[in-house]
């Protein structure tokens, strides 16, 4: 299991993060999405088949590219 936390520049309110919850959650392999508002920092946890690419790849179609990526 891999996991990674990063900031999301775009979160501002709970609404962003379930947003991204949902949206993260939704590839295979992604076990954990946690996101705090206050920080605007994110925690994903995913196992194969899911890749950290396809992560990003998904947070910058929905506008809340990590700000690393």
């Amino acid at each position: 299991m891999e996991s990674k936390t990063f900031q999301v520049p775009n979160i501002g309110c709970n609404g962003c993060v379930r947003t991204i919850q949902n949206e993260v959650s939704e590839l295979a392999g992604v076990a954990k999405v946690v996101g705090v508002v206050d920080t605007k920092m994110v925690t994903v946890e995913w196992d194969t088949p899911a890749t950290w690419e396809q992560i990003v790849s998904t947070l910058k179609e929905i506008d809340y590219a990590p700000a690393e990526a």
